[in-house]
């Protein structure tokens, strides 16, 4: 009798074989430079249960250029591991030819020119097309979202997220969980939540008050014969990593023990198959499938990993979809006997420019981009520089951030939160509005001006690193280093907390930070109620507007010791 452990290798085999994980036919097509639609969307069908999962959208309705990370560090058990590995080594572990299309969509390596040749990615429309596709083959086919889904583009803020929720209803999402939205505060959380016509889950979401779940904590499915039960896991450190008083009534948390009742409670109910719709972020979604017994699938997010095989933990399969709507997944399983018995996955890149665009999806996207046309497109300078953000520590966007946060501030040093989100910009385009709240777009956008010393300086740094660098998951708390601007550092990742920052210094100078001495600094997004200052997208408008064209080459401030 075969195994299921020998099923699942099968699985993966097969996966190979269609190209699932850059492997198989991807090496030819890169030969040949072309691709078509019918090749990007070809999937040999498997099993009986099909997911569709996108997630980490940011409001990128429309095509966007992006460069993955250049730079993503893991530690302690995971160093090493997907989704800690980049460029050449990227491609090396996944079996993927260099200057191909998929190491262009999954590495940062040649970016500049294999953009050019190969074009944008994403765009909702696009995305339609691909999920269309799917179920077509499929018609039973389960679509989820993994959330950061209402935030993150001029269009989103000003329409407090409505525009993006529009594009999500008519592409016809059947669940999703939750982060970013939260920013737009309970009370229009709560109006659109009302609106759905689909679930929007939480098992870690409880009232604060009474101390219990507030949100459905899962969904049952009937797909292929196969009871599915959908259980929704949010961001677990949204009163932390994002302003609590915006919504005071909820705490998240990662909820392990509740998981495991969940998960407990549905297969009771009968379920077949379990998967865990996720926020938390790639390396704590690996702890918790190695701790919470019965989870089949993982649909990763948060963490914006792309990555072309499922990991397997144990029982369980994670899948990592990428941000930006740069990716679909498609999962097939076998489901027999109340037992995932096989599966065969897909990464589906969103080449914009083979891709057909959905043109009932481009109406809707449109429609609610006209009210705010006008103002987005408006021409604020030119680059002549690659303005990316995406990795560990400062991308050049976050750089052009910096300088206009110390310039427009009057500030010594510049402090840019460690986001993830934001499209790139390639030498000699225009920067619009639009792309400037592309990267600063947000509800607690005020740009404040402060003092602090040497010593509260590192103190921030440290506690930013350890969020990032703690060896356990579970205490990874946020996104990427703060970014930094007039002042450089070095850092060891391999030590404890307190341990890690040390040589700071003034770059202007080259004077050593005194941890006595106060400095003037300037920043944004702060979680604190009643931030006072101007919006950072005013703060950058007008900073390039002086410059009139951006020549921005990427700082080199951060040392990093301890690989």
């Amino acid at each position: 009798m075969i195994s299921r452990r020998e099923f699942w290798q099968a699985g993966m085999a097969a996966s190979a074989i269609v190209g699932a994980s850059g492997l198989g036919n991807w090496g030819r097509l890169a030969a040949q430079q072309a691709l078509t639609q019918d090749q990007l969307l070809a999937f040999e069908d498997f099993g009986n249960v099909t997911l569709i999962h996108i997630t980490d959208i940011h409001a990128q309705m429309r095509p966007v250029w992006f460069r993955e990370p250049s730079i993503n560090l893991g530690v302690g058990e995971v160093k090493g591991l997907p989704p800690h590995v980049t460029g050449a080594e990227f491609l090396k572990t996944f079996g993927i030819e260099p200057g191909s299309t998929m190491a262009y969509a999954l590495t940062s390596d040649d970016f500049q020119a294999l953009a050019r040749g190969y074009g944008r990615m994403g765009g909702m429309d696009r995305v339609s097309t691909v999920v269309k596709a799917i179920r077509a083959a499929r018609p039973e086919a389960l679509l989820l979202d993994g959330g950061d889904t209402w935030h993150g583009s001029l269009t989103a803020l000003k329409s407090q997220g409505q525009d993006v929720v529009d594009v999500m209803n008519a592409l016809g999402v059947e669940a999703m969980t939750s982060h970013w939205e939260w920013t737009l505060g309970t009370e229009r959380v709560m109006e659109i939540v009302d609106s759905l016509p689909f679930p929007f889950l939480g098992a870690n979401i409880f009232d604060v008050e009474w101390d219990e779940p507030a949100f459905e904590p899962y969904k049952m499915f009937e797909r292929g014969g196969v009871k599915i039960a959908v259980i929704g896991q949010a961001f677990p450190y949204l009163p932390i990593a994002n302003p609590k008083w915006m919504f005071p009534e909820y705490s998240f948390g990662i909820r392990e023990e509740r998981m495991q009742e969940v998960v407990d409670e549905v297969r009771a109910a009968g379920a077949d198959l379990v998967v865990c719709l996720s926020h938390n972020g790639f390396d704590v979604d690996r702890k918790m499938a190695g701790r919470v017994q019965g989870i089949d699938v993982i649909l990763t997010g948060h963490t914006h990993d792309a990555i072309p095989e499922p990991v397997l933990v144990g029982d369980t399969i994670l899948i990592a979809s990428g941000s930006n709507g740069k990716f679909v997944s498609r999962v097939d399983l076998d489901v027999r006997d109340g037992r995932m018995m096989g599966f065969r996955t897909r990464l589906i890149p969103i080449f914009s420019d083979v891709i057909e665009a959905d043109p009932e999806i481009t109406a809707v996207i449109e429609a609610g981009r006209a009210p705010y046309r006008d103002e987005a497109e408006e021409v604020i300078g030119t680059t002549e520089s690659l303005l990316y953000r995406r990795g560990n520590f400062n991308g050049t966007w976050d750089d052009l951030i910096c300088d206009a946060v110390r310039s427009e501030r009057d500030a010594q040093i510049a402090l840019s939160p460690g986001v993830r989100w934001g499209p790139t910009l390639l030498p000699g385009e225009d920067i619009t509005r639009e792309d400037i709240l592309g990267v600063t777009a947000m509800t607690y956008g005020q740009c404040y001006r402060t003092e602090m010393t040497g010593a509260d300086l590192k103190l921030i740094l440290e506690d930013v690193a350890d969020n990032l660098f703690n060896t356990d998951p579970y205490y990874q708390q946020g996104g990427d280093m703060v970014r930094v601007g007039g002042l450089s550092y070095r850092i060891d990742i391999s030590q404890e907390i307190g341990k890690r920052i040390d040589q700071l210094t003034l770059t202007d100078t080259g004077a050593a930070i005194d941890p006595a001495t106060s400095y003037t600094v300037a920043g944004w997004a702060s979680v604190n109620e009643g931030t006072e200052g101007p919006q950072i997208w005013e703060v950058i408008e007008d900073h390039v507007r002086k410059l009139g064209t951006v020549r921005r080459d990427p700082a080199e401030t951060v040392t990093v010791t301890g690989l």
